[in-house]
């Protein structure tokens, strides 16, 4: 009962009432139980199932895992065969992949994902590990559009006793035990170690914080919208160095930015980047980015990462203002880069 309350209550919350629903189905304990909840709650079911395809069989266990969805009644089971180039590291990829076959099956539905509360504190540490601020520890969030995750207070023991008490045989994978991967030793070494440090709890204090954190996290992104609109200007198109194409978006008054705390200065600018078309926005760029605002001494311009191969999106300084610019890059910068 346990996880039907938390899908009956994230439906409620989320979907206004019991709508059609798609669920990514692994055929693992977290993604059947929520199936099987699901099924009891929601007008309409329909279970994708992705096939990685990086160990003999993987076509047998999706193929048992759509029969299985079926069986529990939902509407529909699809087996998605994915391919998984490796790029970044196999589980990157592999996440890569997932959640583009996800999303272009789901036919405008939500997709309810099977993440437990055990999984969130694990990201949490992840977070931790990469020290980059608030945003990286505020976990997962309950429901990110397309991405609903109604399991994130229940723990992965919970799963399992569910299906038991279903009869359901949920399939066991090798890669979520294998010490090669990052999360799993967070996940079999490093949390039963706090928990026995900690009595117990420390899942669920790390659970905890990530909710608290998304709470703050939400109040401040909102002071740094305000603070976007009062910096800046109309669109402007920079006049850059020569070999620069300005970019036509608007600029930010370095005299407005220097009077907001740097926590929201910084959000600002990071929001400014991103719809600037900046990528993957790190705290190195930020600080950068922050000192062209509060210690300027005619320092050149930072390069964030965009552009193209031929062209780096660059932030300036110019008349008291930080501008957004496509400046073509040096033979270095192309060779490093080929």
């Amino acid at each position: 009962m346990t996880i039907r309350h938390a899908v009956r209550g994230w439906l409620a919350r989320h979907r206004q009432g019991a709508g059609a629903v798609a669920i990514g189905l692994s055929g693992g304990a977290d993604s059947l139980a929520l199936t099987a909840a699901t099924v009891a709650e929601a007008g309409a079911v329909d279970a994708l199932v992705v096939d990685h395809r990086l160990q003999p069989g993987s076509a047998e266990v999706a193929a048992t895992a759509a029969e299985t969805a079926l069986e529990l009644g939902c509407r529909s089971a699809r087996v998605l065969p994915v391919v998984v180039d490796g790029v970044g590291g196999m589980e990157a990829a592999a996440r890569r992949a997932r959640y583009a076959a996800l999303d272009s099956a789901r036919g405008g539905l939500p997709v309810l994902l099977g993440h437990t509360l055990d999984d969130q504190a694990e990201t949490v540490l992840l977070g931790l590990g990469r020290g980059s601020g608030a945003r990286s520890i505020q976990g997962m969030a309950p429901y990110s559009p397309p991405w609903g995750r109604p399991l994130l207070e229940v723990r992965r023991a919970t799963t399992r006793q569910c299906c038991t008490d279903l009869g359901l045989i949920p399939h066991e994978d090798p890669h979520n035990w294998s010490p090669d991967f990052t999360r799993v030793r967070l996940r079999t070494e490093a949390l039963p170690l706090l928990e026995d440090i900690l009595g117990g709890s420390a899942a669920v204090a790390l659970a905890r914080t990530a909710q608290l954190l998304r709470e703050d996290n939400a109040a401040l992104d909102a002071v740094a919208e305000d603070l976007l609109g009062s910096a800046s200007r109309e669109a402007v198109r920079a006049e850059s160095a020569p070999g620069c194409h300005p970019v036509d978006y608007v600029a930010l008054s370095c005299e407005t930015l220097v009077t907001a705390p740097a926590a929201v200065r910084r959000r600002t600018v990071r929001t400014w980047l991103l719809a600037g078309g900046a990528k993957a926005v790190t705290a190195k760029h930020l600080q950068a980015v922050d000192e062209l605002v509060v210690a300027w001494r005619g320092q050149g311009p930072v390069a964030v990462g965009g552009g193209d191969p031929g062209t780096r999106l660059v932030v300036r300084r110019e008349h008291g203002r930080l501008t957004l610019a496509l400046a073509e890059r040096q033979d270095r910068d192309r060779r490093e880069t080929s």
